[in-house]
Protein backbone atom coordinates (compact mmCIF):
# COMPACT_ATOMS: atom_id res chain seq x y z
CA UNK A 1 0.00 0.00 0.00
CA UNK A 2 3.00 2.34 0.33
CA UNK A 3 4.07 2.31 -3.07
CA UNK A 4 0.57 3.72 -3.96
CA UNK A 5 0.92 6.99 -5.27
CA UNK A 6 3.74 5.79 -7.62
CA UNK A 7 1.47 2.88 -8.97
CA UNK A 8 -0.93 4.94 -9.74
CA UNK A 9 1.08 7.69 -11.21
CA UNK A 10 2.32 5.28 -13.72
CA UNK A 11 -1.34 4.00 -14.70
CA UNK A 12 -2.72 7.65 -15.17
CA UNK A 13 0.80 8.50 -17.39
CA UNK A 14 -0.56 5.73 -19.11
CA UNK A 15 -4.15 7.20 -19.46
CA UNK A 16 -5.61 3.60 -18.80
CA UNK A 17 -4.09 2.25 -21.95
CA UNK A 18 -4.06 -1.51 -20.90
CA UNK A 19 -5.12 -4.36 -22.70
CA UNK A 20 -8.35 -6.40 -21.75
CA UNK A 21 -7.27 -9.37 -24.28
CA UNK A 22 -9.04 -12.51 -24.14
CA UNK A 23 -10.54 -13.69 -20.22
CA UNK A 24 -8.80 -16.78 -18.62
CA UNK A 25 -7.04 -18.45 -21.29
CA UNK A 26 -6.40 -18.29 -24.16
CA UNK A 27 -9.49 -17.58 -26.48
CA UNK A 28 -10.50 -13.65 -27.51
CA UNK A 29 -14.00 -13.59 -25.80
CA UNK A 30 -14.75 -12.13 -22.71
CA UNK A 31 -15.43 -14.37 -19.80
CA UNK A 32 -18.97 -15.82 -19.47
CA UNK A 33 -19.43 -16.50 -15.45
CA UNK A 34 -22.69 -17.86 -16.31
CA UNK A 35 -21.41 -21.15 -18.10
CA UNK A 36 -18.10 -21.55 -15.98
CA UNK A 37 -18.73 -23.94 -12.96
CA UNK A 38 -21.79 -21.38 -11.74
CA UNK A 39 -22.46 -21.33 -7.66
CA UNK A 40 -25.55 -19.89 -5.83
CA UNK A 41 -25.17 -16.08 -4.70
CA UNK A 42 -25.30 -15.98 -0.90
CA UNK A 43 -26.13 -12.25 0.35
CA UNK A 44 -23.83 -10.03 2.03
CA UNK A 45 -23.81 -10.55 5.60
CA UNK A 46 -25.09 -6.92 6.80
CA UNK A 47 -23.10 -4.84 9.18
CA UNK A 48 -19.37 -5.67 7.28
CA UNK A 49 -20.19 -3.41 4.46
CA UNK A 50 -18.42 0.12 4.84
CA UNK A 51 -14.59 0.39 5.41
CA UNK A 52 -11.36 2.16 5.07
CA UNK A 53 -7.67 1.82 4.74
CA UNK A 54 -4.88 2.72 7.08
CA UNK A 55 -1.65 2.12 8.70
CA UNK A 56 -0.24 0.85 11.42
CA UNK A 57 2.51 3.41 11.88
CA UNK A 58 -0.28 6.54 11.68
CA UNK A 59 0.77 9.25 14.54
CA UNK A 60 -3.14 8.76 15.81
CA UNK A 61 -3.48 6.53 19.14
CA UNK A 62 -5.61 3.37 18.87
CA UNK A 63 -8.40 5.27 20.58
CA UNK A 64 -7.91 8.12 18.01
CA UNK A 65 -8.16 5.41 15.33
CA UNK A 66 -11.67 3.70 16.86
CA UNK A 67 -13.48 7.17 17.27
CA UNK A 68 -12.42 8.38 13.50
CA UNK A 69 -13.64 4.61 11.90
CA UNK A 70 -17.28 4.93 14.36
CA UNK A 71 -17.50 8.85 13.46
CA UNK A 72 -16.85 7.92 9.48
CA UNK A 73 -19.78 5.15 10.12
CA UNK A 74 -17.28 2.29 9.18
CA UNK A 75 -17.30 -0.76 10.73
CA UNK A 76 -14.25 -2.18 9.02
CA UNK A 77 -10.11 -1.18 8.90
CA UNK A 78 -7.85 -2.13 6.74
CA UNK A 79 -4.14 -1.99 7.68
CA UNK A 80 -1.08 -4.35 6.69
CA UNK A 81 1.87 -5.72 8.84
CA UNK A 82 4.32 -8.15 9.17
CA UNK A 83 5.72 -10.61 11.92
CA UNK A 84 8.48 -7.65 12.24
CA UNK A 85 8.04 -6.85 16.27
CA UNK A 86 7.45 -2.79 16.13
CA UNK A 87 5.05 -3.42 13.30
CA UNK A 88 2.71 -6.06 15.19
CA UNK A 89 3.10 -4.78 18.07
CA UNK A 90 1.41 -1.39 16.79
CA UNK A 91 -1.60 -3.43 15.60
CA UNK A 92 -1.80 -5.50 18.57
CA UNK A 93 -2.52 -2.41 20.37
CA UNK A 94 -5.16 -1.59 17.63
CA UNK A 95 -6.78 -5.02 17.82
CA UNK A 96 -7.25 -4.69 21.11
CA UNK A 97 -8.72 -1.23 20.67
CA UNK A 98 -10.87 -2.58 17.67
CA UNK A 99 -12.06 -5.59 20.12
CA UNK A 100 -13.56 -3.31 22.76
CA UNK A 101 -15.37 -1.12 20.44
CA UNK A 102 -17.14 -3.87 18.64
CA UNK A 103 -15.12 -3.18 15.54
CA UNK A 104 -13.45 -5.17 12.75
CA UNK A 105 -9.60 -4.88 12.01
CA UNK A 106 -8.68 -6.79 8.38
CA UNK A 107 -5.34 -7.54 8.72
CA UNK A 108 -3.06 -7.57 5.44
CA UNK A 109 -0.06 -9.81 6.04
CA UNK A 110 1.97 -7.60 3.86
CA UNK A 111 4.91 -9.76 2.80
CA UNK A 112 6.41 -9.41 -0.94
CA UNK A 113 8.38 -12.07 -3.39
CA UNK A 114 11.20 -10.72 -1.98
CA UNK A 115 13.24 -11.29 1.05
CA UNK A 116 14.76 -8.54 3.53
CA UNK A 117 17.54 -7.47 0.80
CA UNK A 118 15.27 -7.66 -2.11
CA UNK A 119 15.85 -10.98 -3.82
CA UNK A 120 13.01 -13.03 -5.07
CA UNK A 121 12.78 -15.85 -3.17
CA UNK A 122 15.06 -18.99 -4.81
CA UNK A 123 11.93 -21.94 -4.59
CA UNK A 124 8.48 -22.24 -4.19
CA UNK A 125 9.08 -24.34 -1.12
CA UNK A 126 11.30 -21.17 0.40
CA UNK A 127 8.60 -19.14 -0.25
CA UNK A 128 5.62 -20.89 1.24
CA UNK A 129 7.77 -21.49 4.68
CA UNK A 130 8.17 -17.70 4.53
CA UNK A 131 4.74 -17.15 4.06
CA UNK A 132 3.77 -19.66 6.73
CA UNK A 133 6.40 -18.57 9.53
CA UNK A 134 5.11 -15.11 9.27
CA UNK A 135 1.13 -15.62 8.91
CA UNK A 136 1.33 -17.80 11.67
CA UNK A 137 2.96 -15.41 14.07
CA UNK A 138 0.75 -12.39 12.60
CA UNK A 139 -2.33 -14.76 13.46
CA UNK A 140 -0.98 -15.94 16.85
CA UNK A 141 -0.48 -12.40 18.23
CA UNK A 142 -3.78 -10.97 16.36
CA UNK A 143 -6.02 -14.47 17.24
CA UNK A 144 -6.90 -13.07 20.83
CA UNK A 145 -7.87 -10.03 20.10
CA UNK A 146 -10.86 -10.81 17.83
CA UNK A 147 -8.82 -10.39 14.27
CA UNK A 148 -10.46 -13.56 12.18
CA UNK A 149 -10.03 -11.70 8.60
CA UNK A 150 -6.83 -11.63 6.94
CA UNK A 151 -5.29 -10.61 3.22
CA UNK A 152 -2.67 -13.12 2.54
CA UNK A 153 -0.76 -10.85 -0.37
CA UNK A 154 -1.25 -6.65 -1.31
CA UNK A 155 -1.39 -7.11 -5.70
CA UNK A 156 1.57 -9.74 -5.41
CA UNK A 157 0.56 -10.53 -8.97
CA UNK A 158 1.74 -7.07 -9.90
CA UNK A 159 5.25 -7.60 -8.51
CA UNK A 160 7.68 -6.48 -11.15
CA UNK A 161 8.32 -10.16 -11.36
CA UNK A 162 5.74 -11.68 -11.93
CA UNK A 163 3.53 -9.48 -14.47
CA UNK A 164 5.07 -8.91 -17.47
CA UNK A 165 4.03 -5.96 -18.91
CA UNK A 166 1.96 -3.56 -16.48
CA UNK A 167 -0.03 -2.01 -18.62
CA UNK A 168 -2.08 -5.52 -19.50
CA UNK A 169 -5.17 -5.87 -17.84
CA UNK A 170 -3.90 -9.24 -16.65
CA UNK A 171 -7.02 -11.25 -17.77
CA UNK A 172 -5.03 -13.96 -19.70
CA UNK A 173 -2.12 -16.49 -17.55
CA UNK A 174 0.37 -16.04 -20.27
CA UNK A 175 0.22 -12.27 -18.93
CA UNK A 176 2.48 -13.07 -16.18
CA UNK A 177 5.75 -14.72 -15.55
CA UNK A 178 6.01 -18.64 -15.72
CA UNK A 179 9.48 -19.03 -14.66
CA UNK A 180 8.18 -16.59 -10.82
CA UNK A 181 4.99 -18.21 -10.76
CA UNK A 182 5.56 -20.86 -8.13
CA UNK A 183 7.44 -18.33 -5.57
CA UNK A 184 4.35 -16.13 -5.72
CA UNK A 185 1.77 -18.78 -5.35
CA UNK A 186 4.35 -20.55 -2.79
CA UNK A 187 4.19 -17.60 -0.74
CA UNK A 188 0.33 -17.31 -0.71
CA UNK A 189 0.07 -20.80 0.00
CA UNK A 190 2.20 -20.26 3.26
CA UNK A 191 0.05 -17.39 4.35
CA UNK A 192 -2.70 -19.05 4.13
CA UNK A 193 -1.66 -22.29 6.10
CA UNK A 194 -0.08 -20.14 8.42
CA UNK A 195 -3.04 -18.17 9.46
CA UNK A 196 -5.34 -21.58 9.46
CA UNK A 197 -2.68 -23.33 11.76
CA UNK A 198 -3.08 -20.23 14.51
CA UNK A 199 -6.73 -19.82 14.25
CA UNK A 200 -8.74 -22.95 12.08
CA UNK A 201 -11.83 -20.61 11.89
CA UNK A 202 -10.17 -17.45 10.20
CA UNK A 203 -11.02 -16.67 6.93
CA UNK A 204 -8.57 -15.65 3.90
CA UNK A 205 -8.40 -13.62 1.05
CA UNK A 206 -5.98 -13.69 -1.72
CA UNK A 207 -5.95 -9.75 -3.52
CA UNK A 208 -5.52 -9.27 -7.09
CA UNK A 209 -6.06 -5.95 -8.83
CA UNK A 210 -6.72 -4.25 -12.37
CA UNK A 211 -8.27 -6.83 -14.55
CA UNK A 212 -6.21 -10.16 -13.16
CA UNK A 213 -8.31 -13.20 -13.22
CA UNK A 214 -6.08 -14.52 -15.58
CA UNK A 215 -4.15 -14.72 -12.43
CA UNK A 216 -6.68 -15.73 -9.86
CA UNK A 217 -7.90 -18.29 -11.81
CA UNK A 218 -4.30 -20.10 -12.50
CA UNK A 219 -3.51 -20.14 -8.82
CA UNK A 220 -7.18 -21.63 -8.20
CA UNK A 221 -7.20 -24.27 -10.20
CA UNK A 222 -3.20 -24.99 -10.40
CA UNK A 223 -2.43 -23.83 -13.41
CA UNK A 224 0.78 -22.39 -14.78
CA UNK A 225 0.72 -19.37 -16.95
CA UNK A 226 2.28 -21.57 -20.15
CA UNK A 227 -0.67 -23.51 -19.41
CA UNK A 228 0.56 -26.61 -17.81
CA UNK A 229 -2.08 -28.31 -15.10
CA UNK A 230 -1.16 -30.55 -11.81
CA UNK A 231 0.26 -27.66 -9.94
CA UNK A 232 -0.82 -26.78 -6.43
CA UNK A 233 -4.22 -25.43 -6.52
CA UNK A 234 -5.22 -22.45 -3.72
CA UNK A 235 -8.39 -21.53 -2.01
CA UNK A 236 -8.67 -18.78 -0.29
CA UNK A 237 -12.35 -18.05 1.74
CA UNK A 238 -12.57 -14.44 0.28
CA UNK A 239 -11.78 -12.72 -2.88
CA UNK A 240 -9.94 -9.67 -2.41
CA UNK A 241 -9.79 -7.01 -5.51
CA UNK A 242 -8.28 -3.08 -5.62
CA UNK A 243 -10.21 -0.92 -8.07
CA UNK A 244 -8.96 2.26 -9.08
CA UNK A 245 -10.71 4.83 -11.53
CA UNK A 246 -8.09 4.07 -13.92
CA UNK A 247 -8.80 0.45 -13.99
CA UNK A 248 -12.18 0.77 -15.33
CA UNK A 249 -15.63 0.04 -13.72
CA UNK A 250 -15.42 -3.38 -11.45
CA UNK A 251 -18.95 -4.00 -13.26
CA UNK A 252 -18.12 -3.62 -16.88
CA UNK A 253 -14.49 -3.59 -17.00
CA UNK A 254 -12.95 -2.59 -19.85
CA UNK A 255 -15.88 0.18 -20.90
CA UNK A 256 -13.09 2.83 -21.07
CA UNK A 257 -12.49 1.61 -24.43
CA UNK A 258 -9.80 -0.99 -23.91
CA UNK A 259 -11.59 -4.05 -24.26
CA UNK A 260 -14.43 -6.42 -23.94
CA UNK A 261 -16.14 -5.79 -20.95
CA UNK A 262 -17.26 -8.01 -18.21
CA UNK A 263 -19.04 -7.96 -14.38
CA UNK A 264 -16.01 -8.68 -12.38
CA UNK A 265 -17.65 -9.59 -8.51
CA UNK A 266 -20.40 -11.63 -10.95
CA UNK A 267 -17.40 -13.36 -12.89
CA UNK A 268 -16.03 -13.99 -9.38
CA UNK A 269 -18.97 -15.48 -7.57
CA UNK A 270 -19.13 -17.74 -10.28
CA UNK A 271 -16.13 -19.15 -10.18
CA UNK A 272 -14.19 -19.07 -6.67
CA UNK A 273 -18.46 -18.93 -4.70
CA UNK A 274 -16.93 -16.65 -1.86
CA UNK A 275 -18.32 -13.02 -0.71
CA UNK A 276 -16.20 -10.63 -2.79
CA UNK A 277 -14.44 -7.71 -0.67
CA UNK A 278 -13.43 -4.48 -2.65
CA UNK A 279 -9.94 -3.72 -0.22
CA UNK A 280 -8.58 -0.57 -1.83
CA UNK A 281 -11.03 1.84 -4.51
CA UNK A 282 -10.74 5.58 -5.23
CA UNK A 283 -10.03 7.83 -8.29
CA UNK A 284 -6.42 8.91 -9.03
CA UNK A 285 -4.42 11.02 -7.06
CA UNK A 286 -3.84 14.21 -9.71
CA UNK A 287 -7.85 14.67 -8.96
CA UNK A 288 -9.84 17.97 -7.07
CA UNK A 289 -11.09 17.67 -3.58
CA UNK A 290 -14.68 18.38 -5.76
CA UNK A 291 -13.85 15.60 -8.13
CA UNK A 292 -13.21 13.27 -5.28
CA UNK A 293 -16.69 13.97 -3.53
CA UNK A 294 -18.91 13.37 -6.72
CA UNK A 295 -16.66 10.06 -7.71
CA UNK A 296 -16.89 8.72 -3.55
CA UNK A 297 -21.14 9.61 -4.01
CA UNK A 298 -21.10 7.54 -7.27
CA UNK A 299 -19.25 4.70 -6.26
CA UNK A 300 -20.50 4.11 -2.91
CA UNK A 301 -24.70 4.19 -4.96
CA UNK A 302 -23.02 1.85 -7.26
CA UNK A 303 -21.68 -0.32 -4.99
CA UNK A 304 -24.54 -0.27 -2.35
CA UNK A 305 -27.03 -1.30 -4.79
CA UNK A 306 -24.83 -4.09 -5.88
CA UNK A 307 -24.15 -5.51 -2.44
CA UNK A 308 -26.49 -7.67 -2.03
CA UNK A 309 -27.31 -9.44 -5.32
CA UNK A 310 -23.33 -9.97 -5.87
CA UNK A 311 -21.98 -10.76 -2.53
CA UNK A 312 -19.90 -7.71 -2.01
CA UNK A 313 -18.84 -8.20 1.57
CA UNK A 314 -17.34 -4.84 1.91
CA UNK A 315 -15.84 -1.78 0.17
CA UNK A 316 -12.76 -0.48 2.07
CA UNK A 317 -11.87 3.37 0.48
CA UNK A 318 -8.36 4.09 0.02
CA UNK A 319 -7.37 5.79 2.76
CA UNK A 320 -8.28 7.45 5.77
CA UNK A 321 -4.84 9.75 5.72
CA UNK A 322 -2.61 10.00 3.25
CA UNK A 323 -0.45 12.61 4.69
CA UNK A 324 -1.32 14.86 1.82
CA UNK A 325 -4.84 16.21 -0.31
CA UNK A 326 -4.55 13.36 -2.60
CA UNK A 327 -6.04 10.00 -1.22
CA UNK A 328 -7.04 11.09 2.32
CA UNK A 329 -10.34 12.03 4.18
CA UNK A 330 -8.05 13.71 6.17
CA UNK A 331 -4.18 14.98 7.11
CA UNK A 332 -3.27 14.56 10.73
CA UNK A 333 -6.90 14.84 12.48
CA UNK A 334 -7.82 17.61 9.98
CA UNK A 335 -10.94 17.15 7.75
CA UNK A 336 -10.80 17.44 4.20
CA UNK A 337 -14.60 18.58 3.79
CA UNK A 338 -15.51 17.57 0.68
CA UNK A 339 -14.52 14.38 0.52
CA UNK A 340 -15.17 13.57 4.16
CA UNK A 341 -18.48 14.83 3.81
CA UNK A 342 -19.63 13.12 0.98
CA UNK A 343 -18.00 9.88 2.60
CA UNK A 344 -19.71 9.90 5.98
CA UNK A 345 -23.46 11.73 4.31
CA UNK A 346 -23.60 8.91 2.27
CA UNK A 347 -23.09 6.14 4.72
CA UNK A 348 -25.59 8.28 7.29
CA UNK A 349 -28.16 7.96 4.32
CA UNK A 350 -27.50 4.21 3.26
CA UNK A 351 -27.51 2.14 6.55
CA UNK A 352 -25.66 -1.36 6.22
CA UNK A 353 -28.77 -2.95 7.75
CA UNK A 354 -30.64 -6.52 6.11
Amino acid sequence: MLKRRQILGCLTALGGSYVLGGCGGGSGSAPSAATSNPRIVTAATAGTFYGINGHYDYRYTPAQVVAIVKALGCSTYRLGCTDDPPQLSAVVKLAQAFQAAGLTLFVLIDLSIYDSNRVMFASESIAYERGRSCAATVATALGPYGVTMYECGNELTRAGDIILDPTNAGTKAVDFNNTNWPVMRGLIRGMIDGVKSAQPAARCGVNFTVADIGASDALWNGTQPDGSSGHPTVRWDMTTWHNFEVYGDIFNLGSDGSGPGFDLPAYCQAHYGVPFLLTEWNTGPEQSAAYRASYISTKFANYFVARKAKNIQSVMYYELDSGNDTFGLMIDGAILSQPYDAFTSFIAGHPDSG
